[in-house]
């Protein structure tokens, strides 16, 4: 796990360039705050609206972007007011933040601008519990949001733009649907309940930091959109946390709430936060306890036992997630898995019909943007099949299965990638037998996605297997291949034993 997070490929150094600038972002907005005199509580509330900034806004064009992240003070300072007027009203309070949950969730249905939002109008609701924040001081943290947001988005938008040389990546669209058929309601009530439960328990286990165990569950419907990828992502929260508390008190006690090597500390967090996020939410959770612990050490409230108590919240947080999503309105790991697989196939079905038009001589077919669309597919299928997949799932079969389905996938990707690289050759063959390798595609694509439809019957002859010689043939022949495979994994019950091969 540890190898995974600090070891894995990062193509354009793209993770290491995330995670400097946010450091950069971040030091630079928290020391705006001090120059400005701002309190250490206003600083702190700066720094964590500049993380969110440029953690959570991920708008496919740097034009989107620049425009979320002027609209984040538009949905946070009405949440801090209403947080901070609502601090010594327990019952009105509790009531507004999970509303506050609820609104925040569903906003997700509008892509990742409605995600940014909703997550910066909770957060601002969560600072204000963590900082114990009075409606005299909304003044000084409006002000220091303010200057944080602008000071990060300086770094982001104008020093260190590195967006701007890439391509933009493709966002699939949310898988849709009506009413309670939709993903972004059903995780919307989900989440409030789940808040409900773990609002209750947490104040059961304290009065003072109840909000770390609705915090725990919120964290855990983020990025989330099955029952499965719910309960992975709890666990995962639960380990990050067990394994940073040691760590905390190791490193951040013996500091005493020094300001500088707390600031590197911080720091280190932050970075940690930003690098691992992409690949190991077990050690972005690790980052972020010690990042907290070393904010409570700067504050002069650190000690054992509140650590201690942040695991206990943790763990009911990611319980109360749990339980929502495994008794209310659940969205099972297949129909969404399922959900995803269909698009892909389609999309594999587009590339190679474009990739072939391009061979034929059409100079208006690019398969390009079809085959940026299928990564962005797969790398959701990979999400959804993420639970099935983990080294802990008892259910061995569906492992198997689910393993089995991303190899054959990925080996689709990767035969539709070398057909749009002949395809790009202007020299390339325009063999006449493409026409009837890409029908056949058509065909196994179609028995895949509606397997009661009737498949065409197969070309026999050379057709049907395409000579080694001819580059695009061998990809379609191979394409061909890793479809038809697919058929037995894809069309098993869910719940079937595996079929051996």
């Amino acid at each position: 796990m540890l190898k995974r997070a600090f070891v894995a490929r990062d193509p354009g150094r793209l993770r290491l360039r995330f995670a400097a600038r946010a450091v950069l972002g971040i030091g630079l907005a928290v020391t705006v705050c001090g120059l400005a005199g701002h309190s250490l509580v206003a600083a702190i509330t700066g720094g964590l609206a500049a993380l969110l900034a440029l953690f959570t806004v991920t708008d496919p064009t740097v034009r989107g972007q620049a425009v979320t992240t002027a609209l984040l003070p538009a949905v946070g300072f009405p949440v801090l007011a209403l947080a901070a007027v609502l601090h010594n009203h327990p019952v009105a309070r509790d009531a507004a933040f999970l509303a506050v949950m609820g609104v925040g969730v569903y906003a997700r249905r509008w892509g990742p601008r409605g995600h940014s939002l909703g997550v910066f109008a909770f957060m601002a609701f969560f600072t204000t519990q963590f900082l114990h924040t009075l409606p005299g001081q909304l003044p000084e943290l409006y002000s220091a949001v303010a200057l944080s947001l602008l000071s990060s988005s300086a770094v982001r938008f104008g020093l260190w733009c590195y967006e701007r040389r890439l391509t933009p990546p493709v966002v699939p669209a949310p898988v849709s649907g009506r009413g309670l058929g939709r993903v972004t309601t059903r995780q919307a009530v989900q989440a409030v309940a789940g808040g409900a439960v773990a609002l209750l328990a947490g104040q059961v286990l304290s009065d003072q930091r109840w909000y770390w165990a609705v915090g725990a569950t919120w964290w855990v419907f983020v990025n989330t959109a099955s029952r499965g990828e719910t309960l992975v992502r709890g666990f995962r929260r639960v380990m990050g946390t067990l394994i940073g508390i040691p760590v905390g008190l190791a490193v951040v006690v013996p500091l005493h709430g020094a300001p500088v090597p707390t600031a590197f500390l911080v720091a280190a967090g932050v970075f940690g936060i930003f690098y691992t996020a992409a690949v190991s939410y077990t050690w972005m959770m690790f980052s972020v306890t010690v990042m907290a612990g070393a904010l409570y050490g700067a504050l002069g409230v650190l000690d054992p036992a509140l650590l201690a108590l942040r695991l206990g919240e943790t763990a009911v947080g990611a319980l109360g997630a749990m339980l929502a999503v495994l008794c209310v309105l659940p969205v099972t790991t297949h129909a969404t898995t399922d959900a995803w697989i269909q698009r892909a196939l389609r999309c594999v079905h587009a590339c190679t019909e474009e990739a072939a038009a391009r061979l034929s001589g059409s100079a208006a077919a690019d398969p390009a943007p079809r085959i940026a669309e299928l990564e962005a597919l797969l790398g959701r299928v990979r999400l959804s099949l993420a639970p099935l997949v983990h080294p802990l799932s008892p259910l061995r079969a569906r492992r198997a299965r689910a393993g089995h389905v991303l190899a054959l996938l990925d080996a689709c990707a990767r035969e539709v990638r070398g057909l749009a690289s002949v395809a790009a050759d202007p020299e390339a063959s325009h063999d006449a037998r493409l026409a009837a390798a890409c029908w056949r595609v058509e065909s196994a694509v179609e028995a895949l996605t509606a397997p009661g439809r009737p498949a065409r019957a197969a070309t026999s002859g050379p057709a049907a297997h395409p000579a080694a010689t001819e580059p695009a043939l061998a990809h379609l022949h191979s394409l061909e291949r890793a479809l038809a495979e697919l058929a037995t994994p894809l069309h098993t019950p869910p719940r079937a034993p595996l079929v051996p091969a």
